[in-house]
């Protein structure tokens, strides 16, 4: 469980752990992972904490470690100058 005003808490242990584990998301589900309106590979931004179809030209939001894979919460990818 993440709690944006402390520590961030292990779901099973309940021990504390580090901001950057506790929202990390798992590599064997983005391995998984497609875009959903072209069911192509997608590219992991673990800094901007997001998921980049480049077929789609969409990135779609990593939010408390969880990918959300709806069009309408995707935005369009920044073309590179």
């Amino acid at each position: 469980m993440v709690d944006a005003t402390g520590p961030a808490v292990g779901a099973i242990s309940g021990e504390p752990v580090s901001r950057p584990e506790a929202l990390r998301v798992d590599t064997r589900l983005l391995e998984l992972l497609v875009c959903p309106l072209t069911k192509g590979p997608l590219e992991y931004d673990e800094l901007k904490q997001s998921l980049i179809s480049r077929a789609a030209g969409l990135v779609y939001p990593i939010r408390d470690g969880i990918p959300i894979m709806l069009f309408e919460e995707a935005t369009r990818l920044e073309s590179p100058v």
